[in-house]
């Protein structure tokens, strides 16, 4: 049986030192738009019916993860992969609205950024898609 079959509604929800803020930098990232924005966090969406969101909240104690990997330091505990059509173009417009290069860059059609709570994030082109 599945969880819920009238409604399918999902969403992953980041940590962050300032949710809503957050928030907004995804909103801006990705052309969506913000809901259910508190003092300790928010949602972003493509629409108030995706049916999908992403959510940040606020955590105190946040500790901005390291990557690559460094023995003893905060690891990432998942990131997000996002497809491009123009990977110089979108890693352009993603420093433009605040995030940051990684400085490791392990493949030629990735590129880790890294958004301002330091979550690196990955923007993709799909080597395979005939476009």
């Amino acid at each position: 049986m599945a969880l819920r079959t009238t409604t399918q509604w999902w969403g992953v929800n980041l940590d962050a030192p300032d949710g809503p803020a957050l928030a907004h930098f995804y909103a801006r990232l990705l052309g969506w738009q913000v809901f259910g924005e508190t003092e300790d966090g928010a949602a972003v969406a493509p629409s108030e019916d995706a049916g999908y969101n992403l959510g940040f909240q606020t955590e105190q104690l946040y500790a901005r993860p390291v990557w690559p990997a460094v023995e003893g330091q905060p690891q990432m505990s998942m990131h997000l992969e996002i497809q491009v059509d123009d990977l110089e173009e979108a890693v352009a417009y993603a420093l433009s609205v605040g995030a940051e290069l990684a400085s490791y860059q392990p493949q030629e059609t990735v590129r880790v950024m890294l958004d301002p709570a330091g979550h690196p994030f990955c923007l993709y082109l799909d080597t395979d898609d005939p476009a």
